[in-house]
C-alpha cells in the first residue's frame, strides 16, 4: 500500500515539474510510513546515516516543496517545532499531552461546522483544524505502574 502512495507522490512531483532525487524520495518515503507526524529535525536524524552529505536545510526546503506540490500538511501547535502529516484528506488529531504523540481522526459530522459558521458569521470559510487534547494508552499504562 505505502509503495503504490509512493508511486503516486513521484507522479504528482513528476507533473509539477520537481525533479525526483534520491534525498527527496527518502524523505517522501519516510513520512508515507510514519505514522508519527515528525518534524523536519526527526526525518534529518532518521535519514543522516543513509544521506550523510544532506543537511537540516535540505530536509526543509523539501518538505516546502511538498507542501507547494500539496503532498505534505504542515501542522504547527503553539511553540513547539512543525510537524508533516503526508495524509492531506479532512481529518482531525489528538495529541498527547504527555509525549506529544498525534493520532489521526477522521469524523464527518464537523464537516458542517463551516457552513454553519459561514450562515452565522457571513465569513466565507476557506478551512477549519481541529485538536483534542488528552492522555494516550501508552502514557496511561506508564502512569498507572
Amino acid at each position: 500500500m505505502a509503495e503504490v502512495r509512493i508511486q503516486e507522490a513521484m507522479e504528482t512531483l513528476k507533473g509539477s515539474g520537481v525533479r525526483i532525487t534520491p534525498q527527496r524520495h527518502a524523505i517522501l518515503e519516510f513520512l508515507l510510513n510514519s505514522m508519527t507526524h515528525p518534524t523536519a529535525d526527526e526525518i534529518y536524524k532518521a535519514l543522516e546515516g543513509k544521506f550523510p552529505n544532506m543537511s537540516v536545510a535540505t530536509v526543509y526546503n523539501n518538505l516546502r516543496v511538498f507542501k507547494e506540490v500539496g503532498l505534505v500538511r504542515e501542522l504547527t501547535y503553539g511553540d513547539s517545532s512543525s510537524r508533516f502529516d503526508c495524509n492531506v484528506s479532512d481529518h482531525y488529531h489528538a495529541i498527547c499531552e504527555q509525549c506529544g504523540k498525534i493520532v489521526d481522526f477522521h469524523y464527518p459530522g464537523l464537516d458542517e461546522v463551516e457552513t454553519i459558521v459561514e450562515h452565522v458569521t457571513g465569513f466565507e470559510v476557506s478551512h477549519h483544524r481541529m485538536e483534542v487534547y488528552g492522555t494516550c494508552t501508552d502514557c496511561k499504562t506508564t502512569q498507572k505502574h
